[in-house]
C-alpha cells in the first residue's frame, strides 16, 4: 500500500504528491506551481540539505580512499613469499598467466645453465620469435587476462615488440584492463590524463583514476595522489597517502615523508612510524633467492 506524501507548500496530502525539489530531493510538492511558489522559502533549507549531503559524500569517499588496501599482487606462486612492489623484481609469463618473482626466475635460470629456457611455473619453453611472443599475449587477452591486456597497452605506448607508438590504442587497452580490476591499469590511465598521452590533459580525471588504482593497492597511484595533494598544499592528505603507500612498499613515499620531517611538516613520531612500516614490508618480501638474483643482475634489485 502506497504511503501519503505532504506538499511542502500547500500541505496537501496524498499519493499523488510526487514532484520533488530538483536540487536536494528532500521535499515534495503536489505540482510544479507549488514548487515554484515555495522556492524562495525553501532556498535556505535546500542549500543546507545540499551542504550536508556533500559533507557526507566526502566523508564516505575519504573513508574508502584512506583505508589500507590489500597488497596489489598475490604472493609469488612458487616461493609463496610476498611479491615486491617494484615491477622489475617480477615478470609476467604469458604461457600460464603467472607473475613470478625475480628470485624464482633466477633459481630456474641456474637450473637451466644460466638461460631463460623454461617458464619457472609451468615449464613451457620460451617463445622463439616476436610473432610467437605476441601470439601468446593475444591468446591470454582472449581469456580476459588483465595483465596481458595492460601489457599490450604498454607495448603500444612504448612502441615496442613490433608495434608503432600509439597512445590512443594504449589508453583503450588500459581501460579494458581496468574494467577487469587491474590496479596498475588505473594508474596508467591516470598518468595518461595527467600528462596528456592519447587524451587531452585533465588533472581532475587523472586524480579520479589514480584514486581507483590506489584503492585497489597500486602504490604508484597512491604516491601520485600524495604528490598532487602536496602541490595543492593539502599536506595532511598527502601524508596519509604516503603512509599507506609505504605499507605497500613504496620507497618514494618514504622519501616524501622524510622531506616532510626535514621541512617541519611531519613529526619525528610520524617519520619513525613510516620507517617501521617500511621495515615490516622489507621483512615480508626478503629472501635469499631474491638477494642472489639482485646480486647477479642489478635489474632485479627489489627494494
Amino acid at each position: 500500500m502506497s504511503s501519503n506524501n505532504t506538499c511542502a507548500n500547500c500541505s496537501k496530502e496524498g499519493t499523488d504528491v510526487t514532484n520533488t525539489c530538483n536540487k536536494c530531493k528532500e521535499v515534495m510538492y503536489c505540482n510544479a506551481a507549488c514548487k515554484k511558489r515555495h522556492r524562495h522559502k525553501h532556498k535556505k533549507d535546500c542549500e543546507e540539505h545540499l551542504r550536508l549531503a556533500a559533507e557526507h559524500a566526502a566523508k564516505v569517499h575519504d573513508e574508502k580512499l584512506f583505508k589500507q588496501p590489500r597488497p596489489q599482487l598475490d604472493d609469488c606462486p612458487i616461493c609463496f613469499i610476498r611479491m615486491p612492489s617494484i615491477t622489475k623484481a617480477q615478470a609476467y609469463y604469458s604461457c600460464c598467466g603467472k607473475v613470478i618473482c625475480s628470485g624464482c626466475i633466477h633459481a630456474a635460470m641456474i637450473r637451466n645453465g644460466g638461460r631463460h629456457g623454461l617458464c619457472p611455473f609451468c615449464r613451457t619453453t620460451a617463445p622463439e620469435s616476436r610473432e610467437e611472443f605476441i601470439k601468446r599475449y593475444k591468446k591470454r587477452m582472449e581469456l580476459n587476462d588483465a595483465e596481458a591486456i595492460r601489457s599490450m597497452g604498454r607495448f603500444h605506448a612504448d612502441g615496442s615488440h613490433g608495434y608503432p607508438q600509439n597512445y590512443v590504442k594504449a589508453l583503450e587497452l588500459y581501460h579494458r584492463a581496468a574494467d577487469l580490476g587491474h590496479a596498475v591499469a588505473y594508474f596508467n590511465i591516470g598518468f595518461s590524463y595527467q600528462v596528456g598521452r592519447g587524451v587531452e590533459s585533465d588533472t581532475k580525471k587523472a586524480i579520479h583514476y589514480y584514486e581507483l588504482g590506489a584503492v585497489k593497492g597500486d602504490v604508484n597511484a597512491r604516491f601520485a595522489l600524495g604528490m598532487l595533494e602536496g602541490e595543492e598544499g593539502s599536506l595532511d592528505r598527502a601524508l596519509k597517502h604516503y603512509m599507506i603507500a609505504i605499507e605497500g612498499g613504496d620507497k618514494d613515499s618514504l622519501q616524501g615523508i622524510k622531506q616532510f620531517y626535514s621541512d617541519g611538516y611531519a613529526t619525528k613520531e610520524v617519520y619513525t612510524e613510516a620507517l617501521r612500516s617500511y621495515q615490516e614490508y622489507l621483512d615480508e618480501i626478503k629472501s635469499e633467492q631474491r638477494d642472489a638474483a639482485a646480486a647477479a643482475n642489478a635489474d632485479w634489485k627489489y627494494y
